[in-house]
């Protein structure tokens, strides 16, 4: 489906996608924030069960576990940061800029 801009009809249209852009961005901080804290206590126990290998087991599983639960969590908070953006996206803001004539306009109703 080819999007027109409803004022001059032209079919040179920009997407601007900041809500999507705003969203992923906080998911993948709050995310890996999350994720890396959650990841600490899973990095603790990690860590006691590393003495058994020696210091080193220790340390080296305890910094493998939250670098690990940050990655994990701040996929996760990403993909839903940008789900709820793109929601603002398509409803709120009006995500649709032509190139021509410069008007902003929301999604068609189509």
């Amino acid at each position: 489906m080819t999007i027109q801009c409803p004022k001059c009809h032209s079919n040179r249209i920009d997407i601007k996608n900041h809500g999507k852009k705003v969203g992923g961005t906080i998911g993948t901080v709050a995310g890996a924030v999350s994720g890396a804290a959650t990841a600490l206590s899973g990095a603790e126990i990690g860590a006691t069960v590393g003495l058994i290998v020696g210091p080193l087991g220790s340390i080296f599983g305890g910094i493998t576990g939250a670098i690990l639960g940050a990655l994990v969590g701040g996929t996760a908070g990403c993909a839903a940061g940008m789900a709820v953006g793109e929601a603002v996206d398509d409803n709120v803001l009006d995500n649709y800029h032509c190139l021509t004539c410069e008007h902003a306009f929301s999604k068609p109703l189509i």
